[in-house]
């Protein structure tokens, strides 16, 4: 909104530093600015809130140390995190933007999704939730929106550098248009990747329907991962807040002309925008560590955690990035895997030798690690440090050919 407004007061009275509202390095500043100023300050209150409420958390005791103290703990912290996100985009981008449209619905989507959760856990009294059929249901509900979107949206467009000989010793690079769904190959030179090329072996007229397949299953894993890894203080914030910054990056680079005809990757025009809402994401994630740090004030329940799944998974499907995913968001996948080993192994040793055997003394893994008697802090500091190395190989994707 304040784009408009500045803009507006820029064209029509030359106001003086009006103009600075044009650059996105500083609304995506002002944004994290804003989304930290919004959780520390509200988050005290929804605290007190919700313990006057009595809306605490429910511990199922799983003879982890330390896990019974968390007893009534609130949660549901999660709509701090989305008030943070939503509020300085709708303030800071711009409205007319499709991946900042895309990004603000699947924000909402889940969010309202985990809130029902939530909701049914804490004032139902029902550990279980929400039914895994409905949560599914939602998820794929917004992978179809995302990935219709994403292929059939004529303001999408992807771009490459060519080039192109001018006279017998000259060469420039010059703009040509690709077909929106196309991605980016990790490690590879001239790696661009194109969906209709892939499936169109099924039939061109099958290509959108796998594209659109192929989204549902990132947008579900995604926000699976985030939720199974929500389960000690401050890991699932803070890995998440290293992946939205990451993601900024890249969607600033890939979002300029200058840096993409430079790192030789694809440009995506008006995908700068996405960076305001990258570093509002990355605002709110560190500012909810405020009180979701060990010992945690207020946990943010699958509010929060299904929301900071899809918002990644989309962020990386628009900026086209999701063949990096399983680096970029490698803890999220190693929790997943974990469960998915232990369950099966459980199963197969069941069938076959009449009793159920573990890989992990308790999955997801972190839990493997409690069990060991790791303690909880240290356990979420060297995920971060894991994360943290993971981000960094994956910008490094944009040199290492």
């Amino acid at each position: 909104m304040l784009y408009y407004l500045f803009d507006y007061l820029k064209t029509e009275f030359d106001l003086i530093g009006a103009g600075v509202f044009q650059y996105i390095s500083f609304r995506a500043g002002m944004a994290v600015v804003l989304s930290l100023i919004i959780t520390i300050t509200f988050g005290k209150n929804l605290i007190r809130f919700l313990q006057r409420k009595q809306i605490g958390e429910e511990i199922r005791d799983l003879g982890l140390a330390g896990q019974m103290e968390k007893k009534g703990t609130p949660t549901m912290g999660g709509l701090i995190i989305i008030l943070a996100i939503v509020l300085p985009t709708l303030l800071f981008a711009r409205l007319d933007n499709i991946y900042v449209i895309l990004l603000l619905v699947s924000t909402i989507w889940l969010g309202l999704i985990g809130f029902l959760d939530d909701y049914i856990k804490v004032y139902k009294k029902n550990k279980k939730g929400l039914r895994g059929i409905f949560k599914v249901i939602g998820q794929v509900g917004l992978g179809l929106i995302v990935g219709l979107t994403l292929y059939y949206n004529n303001q999408v467009v992807v771009r490459e550098f060519e080039e192109k000989p001018t006279s017998e010793n000259e060469v420039e690079m010059v703009f040509e248009d690709v077909k929106s769904a196309s991605t980016t190959i990790p490690f590879f030179k001239d790696n661009e990747l194109n969906y209709d090329q892939v499936f169109g072996f099924f039939g061109e007229e099958y290509a959108g329907i796998f594209y659109v397949l192929l989204v549902i299953f990132v947008v579900t894993a995604v926000s699976n991962g985030a939720n199974i890894t929500d389960g000690i203080d401050g890991l699932a914030a803070g890995t998440s807040a290293i992946i939205g910054l990451t993601l900024a990056i890249l969607a600033y680079v890939s979002g300029r002309v200058d840096f993409s005809e430079y790192l030789n990757i694809m440009y995506i025009p008006n995908l700068g925008e996405l960076v305001i809402f990258c570093t509002a994401f990355f605002g709110a994630c560190l500012g909810f560590l405020w009180y979701n740090a060990y010992p945690a004030q207020i946990f943010m329940g699958d509010t929060g955690s299904l929301s900071l799944g899809g918002i990644i998974a989309v962020s990386a499907l628009a900026i086209r990035k999701e063949l990096l995913i399983p680096l970029l968001c490698g803890v999220f996948l190693i929790e997943s895997l974990s469960v998915i080993i232990q369950v099966s192994y459980f199963k197969y040793t069941k069938k076959k030798y009449g009793e159920g055997r573990r890989v992990f003394k308790m999955a997801p893994l972190h839990h493997h690690y409690q069990k060991m008697e790791i303690p909880e802090s240290k356990i979420t500091t060297r995920l971060w440090i894991v994360s943290i190395l993971l981000a960094v190989m994956a910008l490094a994707t944009l040199k290492l050919r």
